[in-house]
């Protein structure tokens, strides 16, 4: 681990220690296994005697590190890569959950997250409970001997709600529950979930800690004694990411803080740009004065994250259309990317929700959910008024 104090020079300096060839990078270690100098090196390590690779599947260096760097960032102990986001949230949750078991959960997740919860862990006898985020009084009620864990997404996919952290934190220590929080959305750049109670953070590191729409990648981190049992359950259930992808994410750590800051800047003034927009109903944005839950974001987040969501005028047929007129942004189910991205969240990522379920975390049909990427704004905003503008028409302008 590092002895840097500046999140910056953690995510850089954190190095695996390689001096075979005096290589100021760390090279990429495409190995499937490990050789051992000893027979007794090879017993000592299968039975956890001694430290060190034995097998890609456990463990690598080029996932060591990101593994390391991320933990350092997060403020974890321990941690583990995995092969995509949706394996380390599944992850996170099988290798410590049993039959009978039961999960609180923010209403407020993610579509496949949302589709684990109600069709797969329930043929293990899994059970789950969805509150509302803007609902926290009705959260302890919802609390049964049963109960193992709270999960939680903050801010929300894809509605940008906050839930504080502090408060779910002395939930979670009130009750002797885990609480795990997917900070996807927000990077340890922006919030440090493990500061505030959590006991496991995951993230899809395929979004904004890869930040390249480059790859797929996912990780838990958190604390020793739950990461230990997960990890034995990764190990022999092999969701593991591959050298390759660990390398990219682990370079990807080193650029994460200057290029969030971008993000968010321009985030921000699309938003300001866009409140109050003829065109749109509505705006929404965790720093933006009209957010419910500003002085809330403000005070847990560092900025208010890449993420901009507005519902346009006209509903459903109005939204295809302006997603049809776009020229520059695109239309895709990804985030975090250099690229600013555009999803319609009713009809994609969160189709498999009822329309009452979409109702309840705020998926209108005209919602329109935008990654803020790193052009200069000032050419993002002119693709968006500019399809605004076209998608008054009801034929769409090739």
């Amino acid at each position: 681990m590092s002895d840097y104090k500046h999140f910056e020079s953690k995510g850089i300096r954190t190095q695996t220690d390689n001096k075979l060839h005096r290589e100021h990078s760390t090279p990429i270690f495409m190995t499937s296994s490990f050789t051992f100098e000893s027979a007794e090196q090879a017993r000592a390590m299968f039975a956890d005697e001694e430290e060190g690779n034995i097998y890609t599947r456990f463990t690598n260096p080029n996932n060591n590190e990101f593994i390391d760097k991320l933990c350092l960032l997060e403020e974890a102990q321990s941690g583990i890569a995995t092969a995509s986001g949706m394996a380390a949230m599944f992850s996170s949750m099988a290798g410590l959950l049993k039959t009978g078991d039961h999960v609180l959960a923010s209403r407020s997740v993610f579509g496949s997250t949302h589709q684990m919860f109600t069709q797969i862990f329930p043929k293990w006898g899994i059970t789950h409970t969805y509150v509302d985020i803007d609902k926290p009084e009705t959260w302890e009620k919802e609390i049964t001997p049963k109960t193992k864990m709270i999960f939680a997404e903050t801010p929300s996919n894809p509605g940008l709600d906050i839930i504080d952290l502090d408060w779910l934190g002395t939930l979670a220590a009130d009750h002797d529950l885990i609480l795990n929080i997917d900070n996807c959305f927000a990077t340890p750049f922006l919030q440090q979930p493990m500061r505030h109670g959590a006991h496991l953070v995951t993230h899809s590191a395929t979004k904004f800690i890869d930040g390249q729409g480059r790859t797929i990648g996912g990780a838990i981190v958190g604390k020793e004694d739950l990461i230990k049992d997960i990890r034995f359950f990764t190990r022999h259930t092999g969701p593991s990411l591959s050298p390759f992808n660990g390398w990219l994410l682990s370079k990807s750590l080193e650029t994460m803080p200057v290029r969030m800051e971008k993000h968010c800047e321009n985030a921000l003034k699309i938003a300001e740009y866009l409140e109050g927009h003829e065109e749109l109903v509505s705006v929404k944005y965790p720093f933006l004065p009209s957010h419910p839950q500003q002085q809330l974001a403000k005070k847990q987040m560092r900025y208010g994250g890449a993420l901009v969501t507005f519902v346009v005028a006209g509903g459903f047929e109005r939204a295809v259309r302006f997603l049809d007129n776009l020229k520059m942004l695109s239309l895709t189910a990804n985030l975090g990317d250099t690229r600013t991205t555009v999803t319609h969240p009713s009809s994609t990522t969160h189709s498999k929700l009822t329309e009452e379920e979409q109702s309840r975390v705020g998926i209108e049909p005209g919602l329109v959910r935008i990654s803020v990427g790193l052009e200069n704004v000032n050419d993002i905003l002119e693709d968006i008024v500019g399809a605004l503008e076209a998608s008054k028409r009801k034929k769409v302008l090739n």
